[in-house]
């Protein structure tokens, strides 16, 4: 019943970010068979649903980028935590559509080497921070308010970490995306914890940093 009562304006927004990561999630799947095209896959798939839903709910698609927007003094946490957990939603929904209705199915090797941990740990903090960064500063700042690059600018972000770092970690920068490879069999459930941390963490910094280097942007 809790549904009826939302303000069809708060309403947009939660079916916004569920598209955005259901579409985003199952990029990431189908994309599990393309081999080295799959990261130019997902980050154009990023890059159109952000310029689809960025001025209804904010695109982010993300919780890490929704936790860096939060600390970046953009939504409140009463805003942040139904977005995480819609963005939650919409990813395990794609991955069992794909995982289990279309039957696409990755390598089944967890994406983290038995030795790679602290590697693939520094891969999703640095990949994330560097998306969380360009986010906060084509997307939110004031400075380039109203500008028209921030969604291809965030996409080919996704798709340089992924270039980068995907070879440590599976490159997720999302842990939405990450529950969904888990929620798939693509990535295993005893290294969720690495998207987790390594997504909230680096998020997190890019936020202190913004507010550092922009004290008057609030």
């Amino acid at each position: 019943m809790f549904i009826f009562y939302l303000k069809p304006t708060v309403m947009n927004k939660y079916i916004t970010e569920f598209i955005g990561t259901f579409f985003l999630v199952m990029a990431v799947g189908m994309a599990s068979t393309m081999g080295a095209m799959a990261p130019v896959a997902i980050g154009a798939t990023l890059m159109v649903m952000i310029y689809a839903g960025g001025h209804i709910s904010g695109a982010h698609y993300n919780p890490a980028v929704t936790l860096a927007v939060m600390l970046r003094g953009r939504i409140s946490m009463n805003e942040a935590l139904p977005y995480m957990l819609v963005q939650v939603a919409g990813a395990a929904v794609a991955a069992l559509i794909c995982s289990q209705v279309l039957e696409i199915k990755g390598a089944g090797d967890c994406a983290v080497a038995e030795g790679n941990t602290i590697k693939a740990l520094v891969g999703e903090i640095l990949g994330t921070f560097a998306l969380a960064y360009v986010v906060l500063n084509v997307a939110t700042s004031k400075a380039n308010s109203g500008n028209s690059y921030f969604g291809l600018a965030i996409g080919f972000t996704v798709t340089a970490m992924a270039y980068t770092f995907g070879g440590f970690s599976g490159g997720a920068f999302n842990p939405a995306v990450a529950i969904g490879q888990s929620v798939a069999g693509n990535f295993c459930w005893a290294n969720i914890w690495i998207y987790l941390v390594g997504c909230f963490g680096g998020a997190a910094l890019a936020a202190v940093v913004f507010n550092v280097n922009n004290p008057n942007d609030k």
